[in-house]
């Protein structure tokens, strides 16, 4: 029989995954851009190498403009909603499996990359621009929601990182903050300079 406490905790984080999705799919309907249902897909599994992956809890598709016309780029971005079911250094890690994927190049047997033909980073056999990095925090108040980008925060101090933050905008936001005011509004934080505010599709 399954472990009551792991199913409530399961169904929780699906619910606020989906109530997430609905802000971004409703807030775009008020803006007159594209976003539909199934441009928000859960769980979609990228391979990092040794048998590990990165399967975060949301991929959205979003284009800015109207449905009826050519439109305005398109925008990924990879969701992560954390219910503070973990602590703030388990959260923070995460960034660094992102960064593990921002520069994974899966080996072919039998053939070696060369300066010629160098290896391709596997999330490029997706997209032409590696999704940005979205940070939902929910289950907490005020000071674990601080806490907790204080930890992420920290976390970009590490070597590894460099790189991919630097090409990769990882912005982080209360779900209090993102439901009455909508994901376009400037309620998001850089985990670079979490003093400042900005839009995510910036």
């Amino acid at each position: 029989m399954s472990d009551p406490t792991a199913v409530r905790l399961k169904v929780g984080h699906a619910l606020t995954v989906t109530e997430t999705g609905l802000a971004f799919l409703q807030d775009a309907r008020r803006r007159g851009d594209v976003c539909r249902p199934m441009d928000w897909m859960t769980e979609v599994h990228h391979p990092i190498g040794k048998g590990e992956a990165v399967i975060p809890d949301a991929l959205l598709y979003y284009r800015r403009g109207p449905v009826d016309g050519e439109g305005g780029p398109m925008l990924r971005a990879f969701v992560e909603v954390d219910r503070a079911t973990m602590g703030p250094e388990r959260l923070a890690a995460k960034l660094t499996a992102y960064a593990r994927l921002h520069s994974y190049v899966p080996t072919i047997p039998g053939r070696r990359p060369t300066i010629q033909q160098p290896g391709v980073e596997e999330w490029r056999r997706r997209y032409p621009l590696f999704p940005r990095l979205l940070i939902v925090l929910d289950g907490t108040g005020p000071t674990g929601i601080e806490n907790r980008i204080t930890a992420l925060h920290a976390a970009t101090r590490e070597l590894a990182l460099y790189s991919f933050l630097h090409e990769v905008p990882v912005l982080v936001a209360p779900l209090t903050d993102l439901l009455p005011h909508g994901p376009a509004a400037p309620v998001w934080r850089p985990v670079q300079d979490p003093d400042r505010r900005v839009p995510w599709n910036i």
